[in-house]
């Protein structure tokens, strides 16, 4: 009677238990690596950058495999349906220059120009590794609720710097003294979010 096909080495010997051992963390390891690469390039494809805010619309949505949730959960601190959260981040200022408390900035919106959303708003304050920003006001974010004083003609101007802006503590959010990233969050958006149409406006330095 024949015997069974096996697996052979070069020199008719059967491989040992390492060898099928080390043949099995190899295909794992591959198949990761392979996951990871397809995932950075499926979120590649999809992020939305506008004024520097990058975001991402379809995460939490159904009908998305594995690896695009696994993704958008690598990359967002929540992942909700759209409906009901949208977070932007950014990094960057104008000419893509890298945020940093040695610097200052604002962040201006036009009058009508804050978040459209039928809950609340807030701009928080991170790390580059999404950590909490310790300040001397223990304040972390400002938003909807944190009572932002709005400019004569409507407009709202938050300030982004180490130290506070005089006579306008009421609109800063204190950065670390090195690099920083900030997060744009808006809770039950409005319509304008959800089709596109809105924009959040640039970071801005100043001197």
């Amino acid at each position: 009677m024949a015997s069974a096909d096996v697996m052979v080495s070069a020199d008719g010997r059967k491989p040992g238990r390492w060898a099928a051992a080390l043949t099995a963390v190899v295909g794992i390891l591959v198949g990761t690596l392979l996951a990871v690469v397809t995932a950075g390039l499926l979120m590649s494809s999809q992020v939305h950058v506008v004024n520097g805010w990058e975001t991402i619309m379809n995460c939490g949505m159904p009908g998305y495999g594995i690896i695009h949730q696994a993704a958008c959960a690598a990359i967002f601190p929540m992942v909700n349906l759209p409906q009901q959260e949208v977070y932007w981040f950014t990094t960057l200022s104008e000419g893509h220059q890298t945020l940093n408390g040695q610097n200052r900035y604002i962040l201006y919106f036009p009058p009508g120009g804050l978040p459209p959303n039928n809950a609340s708003w807030s701009l928080t304050m991170t790390t580059p590794k999404n950590k909490f920003v310790n300040n001397s006001i223990n304040r972390y974010s400002v938003g909807e609720f944190s009572g932002l004083v709005p400019n004569a003609n409507g407009s709202v101007t938050i300030y982004i710097q180490n130290t506070p802006p005089a006579g306008k503590e009421s609109n800063w959010l204190p950065s670390p003294v090195g690099n920083f990233k900030l997060w744009l969050r808006v809770f039950v958006p409005g319509n304008a979010i959800l089709n596109g149409s809105y924009n959040p406006p640039q970071v801005v330095g100043v001197s």
